[in-house]
């Protein structure tokens, strides 16, 4: 993931969790918000501590961005996208933390901006 698609202002990701469109699943909430002033889609990865030390919280971000990277999803250039892992994912396999984020993912991009 290029450092273009990446939120780190906290006051961006508070505005996208605040007024953007929110689904969840068993491993995942994600917020979408579209955003006129982007040129390109931006992500964000937010774990909580209560899902282990930085290097499991590492690791789980580093496979996030892996399977963000490698899906042929097409991302819309103006869209925000917050993720929070949920505590059930440390329990995951990496094919279920794959199909659970693209599910939603296909979910989000399905869904007409607004």
């Amino acid at each position: 993931m290029k450092k273009l698609n990446i939120i780190k202002k906290q006051d961006e990701i508070d505005n996208v969790i605040k007024n953007g469109k929110m689904f969840k699943n068993r491993f995942y909430f994600v917020y979408k918000l579209y955003n006129n002033d982007n040129k390109y889609y931006r992500f964000c990865i937010c774990v909580s501590k209560k899902l282990g030390n930085a290097v499991t919280r590492n690791k789980n971000k580093r496979q996030i961005k892996d399977i963000i990277d490698k899906s042929n999803l097409v991302f819309k250039k103006e869209n925000d996208y917050v993720i929070i892992l949920r505590k059930e994912i440390s329990l995951a396999s990496f094919e279920e933390k794959k199909k659970y984020l693209l599910e939603i993912l296909c979910k989000l991009e399905g869904e007409k901006n607004e």
